[in-house]
């Protein structure tokens, strides 16, 4: 059985991008358009402007689970309104604690899982993942027997149990989230956490350098996409989590590594506050945060903080992964 049409996750950015916000900034909240994102409780107060309000209660737990970040409330303001199109205009939103997993779920955690529940990805039932590579002329193919276990196939070395999963779909991530008792962030809540929770406004989680006394912060691809990668950070593909450092929340490959799947579809932010919503306002893709290891920067740039991507639920990539959040 073959896979459906393969949605790529990095796709050719314009400099030129433009978005007219002139209308929106005296537009109100297209509430029929915010009920069909389902963001969760902890989202609310969305606007063009900060909220008049910004009180957020941050109770004090008595315990964090193991693996897990507390994520103090506050307000944020998400999208850049110097990003590309997809990413303006910037808007704001206040957001209430949570839980966020210190990093991707990995190969080993999911593999707990598959031993709990003999779940099969859609991967494994689709019999292909897709993958880029030299063996492929680095064009995007399906990769037959590629799968969680091998992301590359299975004349690749398997997936090591300390990198994050990968080729595991939308629908392959929210059953494992709720297995595990947890869920998919939004994007908003993603954001807020890679702003630190403090609204933050540098370009990357742990400020505006990729790069830090000559190391990098991030698995990214140096040199010129797709056309040479000079592995300057010591990996071509994924890399063990954590292996770039924490930021200031204590999170980890919160940039780069693998691009993580978000709970809701991925939206123009124009349509908030444009009323009727316009056809395409709402994409049948699921959103995607954090930019990963294909990611360069006159390609696709989508490692810094409000950097997005997407692709439809079943679909199953080599550079796309998730983590999980869990409500207080």
């Amino acid at each position: 059985m073959a896979s459906s049409f393969l949605v790529i996750s990095c796709q050719k950015q314009s400099d030129n991008q433009q978005v007219d916000t002139s209308k929106t900034q005296t537009a109100v909240l297209n509430t029929d358009f915010l009920k069909k994102l389902e963001f969760p409780e902890t989202v609310s107060d969305i606007g063009l402007e900060k909220p008049s309000d910004t009180t957020v209660v941050n109770p004090k737990l008595s315990t964090i689970p193991t693996g897990m970040v507390y994520i103090q409330g506050g307000v944020v303001q998400i999208g850049s309104d110097e990003g590309i199109e997809h990413e303006r205009p910037s808007f704001w939103a206040k957001v209430r604690p949570f839980l966020m997993d210190v990093h991707p779920v990995t190969v080993g955690e999911f593999r707990k899982f598959i031993t709990a529940t003999n779940f099969k990805t859609e991967a494994e039932k689709f019999g292909n993942g897709g993958i880029i590579d030299e063996s492929t002329d680095q064009q995007w193919i399906l990769k037959d027997g590629a799968n969680w276990h091998h992301p590359m196939g299975p004349d690749f070395p398997a997936a090591p149990d300390d990198h994050p999963v990968t080729q595991v779909s939308w629908n392959d991530a929210n059953t494992y989230a709720q297995w595990a008792g947890k869920r998919l962030p939004c994007e908003i809540e993603w954001e807020h956490a890679a702003r630190n929770a403090r609204n933050s406004r540098d370009i990357y989680p742990w400020g505006n350098d990729i790069q830090t006394r000559g190391k990098y912060n991030a698995n990214i691809w140096q040199g010129k996409f797709p056309v040479k990668n000079y592995n300057d950070d010591g990996f071509l593909y994924t890399s063990p989590v954590g292996k770039f450092g924490k930021t200031p929340l204590g999170l980890t490959d919160m940039s780069g590594n693998v691009w993580e799947w978000q709970s809701n579809l991925k939206f123009n932010y124009e349509a908030l506050f444009r009323s009727p919503a316009k056809e395409g306002d709402l994409s049948n893709e699921r959103a995607e945060r954090g930019g990963s290891f294909l990611c360069e920067p006159t390609w696709c740039h989508g490692y810094r903080v409000s950097g997005r991507s997407s692709s439809t639920s079943e679909t199953s990539l080599f550079h796309v992964g998730f983590r999980c959040v869990k409500d207080i």
